[in-house]
């Protein structure tokens, strides 16, 4: 999932933010954010705009969490989005001789779970819901997986 751009919404106007400054940084953010532009149920979107004060448990410091996406649906539903591969949110498999990637991947969980603590925390405290959406999830919602 290497692939950064820009993405040009059609519907303007559903976008929270500046809709010319999107980033997707996978292709599966891409083909998510053209989901929401053309969902009709979805009356408001934005990605990477929303900022989270974080205190990673990784290097006791502050940090900020951008989420991939907020979501606010006509039911008046609001949700944040974190877009990850299955993968990446359960901790890695410890390998028999501890190795560079597995402590990457140790560091990477940890840093991953402390911003979806203080999202889901964040979100509560708004009346809304903290999701992450994996492969499995975006198939289900019929959105197209490129890889």
């Amino acid at each position: 999932m290497a692939y950064k751009g820009k993405w040009k919404p059609k519907n303007y106007k559903k976008y929270e933010g500046n809709p010319m400054k999107i980033t997707y940084r996978s292709l599966w953010e891409r083909q998510t954010f053209k989901w929401c532009d053309d969902n009709p149920d979805i009356t408001k979107w934005s990605s990477e705009e929303l900022k989270i004060p974080y205190v990673s448990k990784t290097d006791g410091k502050r940090h900020n969490y951008f989420p991939d996406l907020k979501i606010t649906y006509k039911n008046g539903k609001t949700v944040i989005v974190e877009i990850k591969p299955k993968k990446q949110t359960k901790p890695p498999k410890k390998p028999k001789k501890k190795n560079q990637r597995y402590i990457k991947e140790v560091y990477a969980y940890g840093m991953n779970t402390s911003k979806w603590e203080y999202a889901i925390d964040y979100a509560h405290g708004r009346g809304w819901n903290f999701e992450i959406w994996t492969e499995d999830t975006l198939k289900a919602m019929g959105i197209r997986i490129v890889k």
